[in-house]
């Protein structure tokens, strides 16, 4: 098992990475669970087949633990499941000294974190992270639900107590879902970390070669670059924000798609491709456009994704997105890896380039 600790200015809290860990709640969380009145297990029907028993086997040595299951996918960050969730809290008694475990992927980290944070004005939770994808979700606070306007519009920063991924869970993924999870670790690397890209890239030519005895190291050090930038900007009020590469159209394409159409990995890759060729159109840079391409290509990124759709919708999303200020869009470019830095882009420049895009252009 690996462990590491993440800090920010209010709080610090574990994180263990292991195989078979679910099975281990009560001695791994002791200290959290010790004083707590009860447990409530936020999961999704999938998920819930699968782990809520191993979970609540292994929790109750400790506390009571009740199970709320919500449908799979993207579409349960909303309103209604939202509602359903904290009727679910009132119902099963919970209190102020209760705590939410959050069993899932990231779709459930943000929704039970939001519960947490908004049920009674406030009450713990623990991430269990159930895909590749919510290792990036699951560490630093950002918890929320969609709108049908725009993603992740409706939210709150609420730290978990302890993160308790158990590496097992990911053997039941699909390949779309390991390709979605990589996707944020290759981000990760590419804002922060150049030497960790460049053996990525020597490294990860397939699937496969994710899922091989290395896995261990690479969530550890993507898990570790997340907490270093949580650590300086906890808030997202400077280097945080740099996190958001390839998120600015990627969250167009992923509410253009239908939230579901398109994992948000596979979103944010066809995102940080479009922002290499807005930083190269700006002068800012020289990437090799389409070297990163085939690479991505190669591991299954639909990296062509932004060309299915209307540009000037694309814009217009990307214009309500949380990140723009004033109906200004930013977004988060590199000079070269390493190097990020925030960019308010004209409008007339984003719909020049998906345009040329569509024509299968690269800069």
């Amino acid at each position: 098992m690996e462990e590491l600790v993440v800090t920010t200015d209010h709080t610090s809290y574990p994180v263990f990475i292991g195989e078979g860990i679910r099975h281990q709640c009560s001695s791994l969380l002791y200290d959290i669970l010790k004083e707590r009145s009860k447990v409530l297990i936020i999961t999704d029907e999938t998920v819930a087949e699968l782990y809520a028993d191993d979970v609540v086997r292994s929790v109750s040595n400790a506390l009571s633990a009740g199970v709320c299951k919500v449908p799979s996918g993207e579409t349960s960050k909303s309103m209604d499941v939202y509602h359903k969730v904290m009727t679910a809290c009132i119902q099963e008694g919970l209190d102020r000294q209760s705590i939410i475990i959050a069993l899932g992927g990231g779709v459930i980290g943000d929704l039970a974190g939001f519960a947490a944070a908004t049920y009674m004005r406030g009450i713990p939770f623990i991430q269990m992270p159930t895909t590749l994808l919510a290792q990036d979700s699951s560490v630093g606070g950002k918890t929320g639900i969609n709108h049908e306007l725009g993603k992740n519009l409706i939210g709150a920063f609420h730290q978990p107590a302890a993160v308790l991924y158990d590496t097992e869970t990911l053997h039941t993924l699909p390949d779309k879902e390991w390709r979605s999870g990589f996707a944020e670790m290759i981000k990760h690397a590419y804002i922060k970390d150049p030497e960790f890209l460049t053996w990525l890239k020597e490294n990860v030519h397939s699937l496969e070669d994710i899922k091989d005895s290395q896995l261990l190291r690479f969530l550890k050090r993507s898990i570790a670059i997340k907490a270093e930038i949580v650590k300086e900007d906890e808030k997202e009020s400077g280097v945080r924000a740099f996190l958001n590469f390839g998120h600015t159209l990627g969250h167009a394409v992923e509410k253009e798609s239908g939230y579901g159409g398109m994992t948000h990995g596979e979103a944010v890759a066809a995102g940080m491709i479009f922002a290499m060729k807005v930083s190269n159109r700006l002068g800012y840079s020289k990437w090799d456009v389409t070297q990163e391409a085939e690479w991505l290509k190669a591991l299954g990124y639909p990296i062509e994704a932004p060309s299915q759709y209307s540009s000037h919708q694309l814009i217009e999303v990307m214009k309500n997105d949380k990140k723009a200020s004033k109906g200004n869009i930013t977004f988060v470019l590199l000079e070269k890896p390493g190097s990020p830095f925030l960019e308010t882009v004209d409008e007339r420049t984003l719909a020049h380039i998906l345009e040329e895009t569509k024509e299968g252009g690269v800069i």
